[in-house]
């Protein structure tokens, strides 16, 4: 395959121009360890279409780098960036239009190849450090504008590698803390907001679990319910005693067994046989008989029966009566009716239904007050009361009412009936109990009355929404959805602690450097003789990563960096120069404080751009320093002056001069003769005058009579500045001299007034201006020979 027909030939020719230069072994024409020795292949880049004469080139410790707009300075400053950050894009961007061929570069540094092939660098240059618009734009302003990201870019400029280290473990720990952040708002956003209320989540997470909740949130419901129903509960009545009566069992069980004891038992015995022969009432009827039996009368002489009017005196059982249905017998039968008339009393009648409806209105009530105090159980079966008080009272009654029928037989309460009466006392006392425990709430009814009057709505149905906000936080479910956010929160937390850690490192060390920085930035502006310094160049921390803060002090007034309408600003009170000016400052500061300055390859790409020509001198002074401290310098500018400028005054370091030139349509590396462009017009007319006296060539005569006017302007503008500023004419100069001859304000000597005199009419012959035959002007050699000499002679005068 020809080197036509292969794209890769030029690369592959850069690349083994020098096989050693791929292994770092020798090298040739190098001036430093960390340098650039060579831009050895250019291809497909801007405005460069295949440069290989680079090769040729070799760089030393200073490289001054002319080309005209357009040419390609802005693309060779650009692919060193790229070089130094490693960032492809910077060449890709710049990819040669109308072809279609990848751009390839070799650039040679400290006997290494950094090629850019196949949209990639093979080794970055990280010790480059480069001066051009994109340093200006990331790190002071973008045109008249100072943005957020410039001031974060000047506080990494300003730290340094270490201070950037301790920065960007800072920046780290924030970056993180912000993950946590995202974390814990998606799993806060998991705990329902219905659910937190009105709490926030780190609020409604942070809720500890309160013993005995349940009853809390009762209580709560209660007292809000409660001051809700302010004038129901003033108007509500309290509990009222309730009771069932009780049966005297004793004493009912004492009558029963009651007889006559003093009734013999063979009368007693005889009288219950007749009896029980009477049948049902018998004994009843007989009583009431015995008590009708007359006395004796007229007519008769003993008591008389009255039932048959017969005497009794013969009756063999009338005494038996007498004694069976004594007083004490009455007694017994009075004592049996009371009994069952203090039972019906008591337990028959209205009584039942009065109990029905007292019990009616104290579950009312208990309706009522459950709602706003807390009450306790009240264990009311009135269907099981109603029918043991009722069984009870029954079996009572008919036992009584047997006794009655025969009050002289003993009875005992039956199996039966004392079931009966222990089953009505159970519920009697149950019932009763319940009720006394019901009423032992009155106290708390007087005192929800008391909060009543005097509650706040709010307050309690913010209290309400707690406790159940409390009891909806440790929910199983909510309960971990709150620790897997605490869990995240906790992690942040520990960050958190870190990120405090490693900013008060940063803190610590940028104490020290930031006043040291300001004190060299200011340093250099004096140097530049800038206008303005700057003052309060501080830190600032911010969730968006710190960054840097100054304030440009002008005529010692302090002028911020924010654009306030009306206000000065950075914007407009610094001029392009002045913002240029600040910019190198910043770099030239940076420099200095980077500990690895020594191994630094420094390229500047236009330092005087919008630079005033009073700073023109002040920069090659700064430059010149800077050479001596770094490894290498290469300065690329458009002003041939500036740089012919920085070479007379860096001699010692013998710089190298290459210029971008036109190749056809595209540009290509070139020796540049920076020293032949470096003299003057006047030192040009100078050696016009000088050859000419050597040679005498007459070719020369008319270029050499037209050169001493301005030979003699020029020597004047230099000589006597105050008298002869530009724009003078010699006759007026000469004209002024005279005036001030011999007074306290002379400027030339009389013979030195003839001698100008002498020299601008002869120079006068030959300007437009002054004769407008000056191009046809007769010279004579003889007397162009004598007034060139005198010429010299006049401008070599101390």
């Amino acid at each position: 395959m020809s080197r036509h027909e292969d794209p890769d030939w030029p690369l592959r020719f850069a690349l083994a121009g020098d096989p050693r230069k791929l292994d770092g072994s020798a090298r040739k024409n190098t001036r430093g360890k960390h340098v650039i020795e060579q831009f050895r292949h250019l291809r497909n880049i801007g405005q460069f279409e295949n440069v290989t004469a680079g090769a040729q080139l070799p760089l030393a410790k200073l490289n001054l780098i002319y080309a005209e707009n357009g040419r390609g300075k802005t693309t060779l400053a650009s692919l060193l960036r790229s070089l130094q950050t490693n960032d492809a894009v910077m060449v890709v961007e710049r990819q040669r239009l109308g072809t279609q061929d990848p751009a390839q570069i070799v650039i040679l540094a400290a006997g290494v190849a950094h090629v850019f092939q196949q949209g990639r660098w093979s080794a970055p240059l990280s010790q480059l450090a480069i001066f051009d618009d994109v340093f200006v734009a990331q790190n002071v302003c973008s045109g008249i504008e100072i943005g957020a990201q410039h001031r974060q870019n000047l506080h990494e400029l300003i730290l340094g590698a270490q201070g950037v280290a301790l920065n960007s473990a800072l920046q780290s720990h924030v970056d993180r803390i912000e993950a946590h952040n995202q974390e814990l708002r998606a799993k806060g956003d998991a705990i329902p907001p219905a659910i937190r209320g009105v709490l926030s989540v780190d609020a409604f997470s942070a809720l500890e679990l309160l013993p005995g909740l349940p009853e809390l949130i009762s209580d709560a419901e209660r007292r809000l319910a409660a001051a809700r129903a302010g004038h129901e509960i003033q108007n509500g009545l309290e509990f009222e005693a309730v009771s069932l009566p009780s049966f005297d069992v004793a004493a009912i069980s004492a009558l029963l067994r009651q007889g006559l004891p003093e009734l013999e038992q063979a009368a007693a015995a005889h009288v219950q046989s007749h009896l029980a022969k009477l049948g049902r009432g018998g004994e009843s009827w007989i009583a009431d008989g015995i008590s009708r039996i007359g006395p004796a009368s007229q007519g008769h002489d003993q008591e008389i029966c009255p039932f048959c009017e017969q005497g009794l005196v013969a009756s063999p059982v009338i005494d038996h009566y007498r004694a069976f249905f004594s007083e004490a017998y009455a007694l017994l039968r009075q004592a049996l009716a009371a009994q069952r008339e203090g039972i019906n009393a008591a337990h028959a009648g209205e009584i039942p239904a009065a109990f029905e409806r007292n019990v009616r209105i104290l579950e009312e009530r208990r309706q009522f007050w459950r709602q706003f105090i807390r009450l306790p159980g009240l264990q009311l079966d009135t269907a099981a009361i109603a029918r043991a008080w009722r069984a009870a009272r029954d079996a009572v009654l008919q036992l009584l009412a047997r006794k009655q029928g025969a009050p002289l037989d003993p009875l005992v309460l039956p199996p039966d009936v004392t079931l009966a009466l222990e089953t009505y006392e159970r519920e009697r006392q149950a019932f009763n109990a319940s009720v006394e425990a019901t009423m032992g709430a009155n106290p708390q009814i007087a005192l929800a009355k008391e909060q009543a009057a005097a509650a706040n709505v709010d307050a309690l149905a913010a209290d309400l929404a707690r406790l159940k906000a409390i009891d909806a936080r440790h929910s199983q479910e909510i309960s971990l959805l709150c620790e897997v956010y605490l869990t995240e929160k906790s992690a942040k937390a520990v960050t958190e602690g870190q990120r405090d850690q490693a900013r008060q490192a940063l803190d610590q060390y940028r104490q020290n450097v930031f006043p040291a920085y300001e004190a060299s930035i200011n340093a250099h502006l004096i140097r530049f003789n800038a206008g303005f310094r700057l003052g309060a160049v501080s830190p600032v921390n911010n969730r968006a990563g710190s960054s840097a803060n100054y304030n440009v002090v002008i005529n010692n007034i302090p002028v911020g960096l924010g654009a306030n309408a009306g206000a000065p600003s950075f914007r407009n009170t610094l001029s392009a120069g002045d913002r240029n000016t600040l910019a190198l400052a910043f770099f030239f500061s940076a420099l200095e404080s980077d500990p690895g300055i020594a191994n630094k390859i420094v390229i500047i790409d236009d330092p005087m751009t919008s630079l005033d020509e009073h700073r023109s001198l002040a920069t090659i002074q700064e430059l010149n320093r800077l050479v001596d401290r770094v490894g290498q310098v290469i300065i690329l500018s458009h002003s041939k002056a500036f740089l012919c400028q920085l070479s007379d005054a860096s001699d010692r370091h013998s710089p190298v001069a290459i210029r971008i030139a036109r190749d056809g349509q595209g540009s290509t590396l070139a020796p540049w003769d920076i020293r032949q462009d470096s003299i003057t017009v006047h030192d040009k007319r100078h050696e016009v005058i000088s050859a000419y006296l050597r040679a005498n060539n007459p070719a020369q005569e008319r270029e050499v009579a037209t050169a001493i006017r301005p030979i003699l302007e020029a020597f004047l503008r230099v000589a006597y500045p105050a008298h002869f500023p530009p724009g003078t004419m010699l006759g007026g100069f000469i004209g002024r001299c005279r005036t001030d001859l011999g007074g306290p304000n002379e400027i030339l000597t009389q013979a030195d007034i003839n001698e100008l005199d002498d020299l601008r009419v002869f120079g006068n012959r030959f300007h437009h201006d002054s004769n407008p035959a000056w191009q046809v002007e007769i010279i004579n050699d003889q007397e162009l020979v004598r007034f060139s000499q005198r010429t010299l002679a006049f401008t070599r005068r101390p």
